[in-house]
C-alpha cells in the first residue's frame, strides 16, 4: 500500500518531465476543472483575466487555464504603442487582450461561447436589448464596415459592437429600424 501511495505522488512529477507529454495540458486533469468553467464577462473582467493581470503570456495563460493559444503583438493607437495579445481557440480568433507595459485594460470577446452574467454573447441582436440606439449608442469606425458600440446597461466597463449591412453615410448612425436585426460582433470590456 506504501508503494501504491509512492507511485501515485511521483507519477505526476515523472510524466510532467517527459518531452513527449510537455505539451499536455495537465491543469486540465484538476478536479475542479473536470465539470468545465464557463468564462464570464463580469465588471472585473472576462473571467480570471482583470486590470491585476499583468500583461505577460504566462500569466494570460494561466487567467485562461489553458483553453487558448496566444500570440503576442504590438500596434499603434492614438500615437502611442499598445502591446496586446491575441487568444485562439481551435485556430479562431476569440478574444484580443490589450493594455500598457504592465497590466491588462481592454479585452475584446470574439468567442460566442463566452457570455456575460446576463447571457450576452457575440451573436445577440440588437432589438433583444435595445428599443432605441439614442443615449445608449454611437457610431465607430469599424474594420471593413459600419459599427455601433452601446453601453451594457447599468454596466461601466462592458460595452457591445455591432455590426450589419447599411448603405448610408459613414459617421451616422443608422435608423432603430435598420439596427434592430444587427447583431453583436464584439463584446469589450475595458477597465
Amino acid at each position: 500500500m506504501k508503494s501504491l501511495r509512492l507511485l501515485l505522488c511521483a507519477l505526476p512529477v515523472v510524466l510532467t518531465g517527459c518531452s513527449t507529454l510537455s505539451a499536455v495540458n495537465w491543469s486540465a486533469a484538476y478536479p475542479w476543472n473536470w465539470f468545465g468553467s464557463s468564462t464570464e464577462v463580469t465588471e472585473e473582467g472576462v473571467g480570471n483575466l482583470t486590470a491585476a493581470t499583468a500583461l505577460e503570456q504566462s500569466a494570460i495563460e494561466s487567467a485562461l487555464g489553458g483553453d487558448y493559444r496566444l500570440r503576442s503583438g504590438m500596434k499603434t493607437q492614438n500615437g502611442t504603442i499598445v502591446h496586446y495579445f491575441e487568444a485562439l481557440k481551435d485556430d479562431q480568433l476569440a478574444l484580443v487582450i490589450n493594455g500598457d507595459k504592465a497590466t491588462v485594460s481592454r479585452i475584446e470577446v470574439l468567442d460566442p461561447g463566452i457570455e456575460t452574467e446576463n447571457g450576452v454573447k457575440v451573436g445577440t441582436p440588437f432589438s433583444d436589448l435595445y428599443q432605441k440606439a439614442y443615449g445608449n449608442c454611437v457610431s465607430v469606425p469599424g474594420d471593413d464596415s459600419v459599427t455601433v458600440e452601446c453601453k451594457a446597461d447599468g454596466s461601466q466597463h462592458i460595452r457591445y459592437q455591432f455590426s450589419g449591412t447599411w448603405s448610408g453615410p459613414d459617421g451616422l448612425m443608422p435608423s432603430d429600424d435598420t439596427l434592430k436585426n444587427w447583431k453583436i460582433s464584439k463584446i469589450i470590456w475595458q477597465q
